[in-house]
């Protein structure tokens, strides 16, 4: 039996707990320190996930931040990072607080960022963090592929792919985490995968745009080509995202989810403004935040004819004009 804390009581992680806990491991699901509420609702209705709408296990220990004590930190054999990008630095200190050689660290996180004018996936970022805080070589892998959070928690079939440079660090993961429902696959393109995932965000949300199968379909070819082009860019490998981290996680984005669906109002000729207010006033939309990060960077520095939808994308976004599906 290992012990895995999982920071994060969202709905991915909160849905990661599941097999973790089928596998008899020791499991703590930490809220943020923003989610004090939401960890008291699951508490009080006896680990029911309000969000995810169904039953975590029974034996999984939902906690506050603010209770993540000596105890329960001692001695962890993986440290899951289930936080909003927006969390990578605060997690990175806390974490400096607790790490030690034999801990593994698992970003659930998915997203991409520019730190001094360079663009850095967030396992480098959290790297950097680690690294202020004199934690040198810390063995941080990430997840990608077609999971979502809803179908892990209900024990639906899932498939993943776990990424580190060491195979040997994603192996003995997987060894703690796979289940029958939940296979893992893995890669030492730990760029490529989590530039997949990040980008992902983005083109689900243009392949949503397309209002018939047959633009649709166009929409998705075409936003792999480009999904090729940035992960050659960032030194990830190509055929990355001819697999689960790329394709695989695309379709299942595209095919439904919170990026998917403005696609589609974007697509019927609102702009973003207008459709957030009136669709989705209280829903995060991670392809808009992801452009929001890394536009300056992508119309200044890269070939914009090679990303012809992604600039379609970004223009409509940041200017608030009606998308052009192209």
């Amino acid at each position: 039996m290992k012990k895995i804390v999982i920071i994060g009581a969202g709905a991915m992680g909160s849905a990661f707990s599941v097999p973790c806990a089928d596998n008899k491991h020791d499991v703590y699901l930490v809220g943020s320190f923003l989610e004090d509420d939401l960890v008291d609702e699951i508490n009080k209705l006896d680990n029911f996930h309000p969000v995810l709408k169904c039953q975590l296990p029974k034996k999984l220990n939902v906690i506050k931040f603010s209770e993540f004590n000596d105890q329960i930190y001692k001695d962890i054999d993986l440290l899951v990072v289930g936080v909003s990008s927006k969390g990578i630095d605060w997690i990175g200190d806390e974490i400096s607080k607790i790490y030690s050689e034999k801990t593994d660290i698992l970003l659930l996180t998915k997203g991409l960022t520019i730190i001094n004018n360079q663009f850095q996936t967030l396992a480098e970022k959290l790297k950097q963090s680690l690294n202020k805080h004199k934690i040198n070589n810390p063995k941080i892998s990430a997840v990608g592929g077609p999971c979502l959070a809803n179908g892990l928690a209900n024990r639906i079939n899932s498939s993943v792919i776990l990424a580190n440079e060491n195979l040997d660090i994603v192996k003995n993961i997987g060894k703690m985490i796979s289940t029958e429902y939940y296979s893992t696959e893995y890669s030492d393109d730990l760029i490529g995968v989590e530039v997949c995932a990040a980008t992902k965000n983005i083109y689900s949300m243009l392949i949503g745009a397309g209002q018939n199968l047959n633009t649709s379909s166009s929409l998705f070819q075409r936003s792999i080509n480009e999904m090729k082009y940035l992960t050659r860019y960032f030194k990830g490998k190509e055929s990355t995202t001819l697999g689960l981290a790329g394709v695989g996680d695309l379709y299942v984005s595209a095919a439904g989810g919170r990026n998917s669906k403005m696609g589609s109002y974007l697509g019927k000729g609102y702009t973003f403004k207008t459709a957030k207010k009136k669709f989705m006033p209280n829903e995060t939309v991670e392809g808009e935040q992801l452009i929001r990060e890394i536009a300056p960077f992508i119309l200044r520095k890269m070939n914009k004819t090679r990303i012809p939808l992604m600039v379609n994308l970004i223009r409509a976004i940041l200017k608030n004009k009606k998308l052009k599906v192209i």
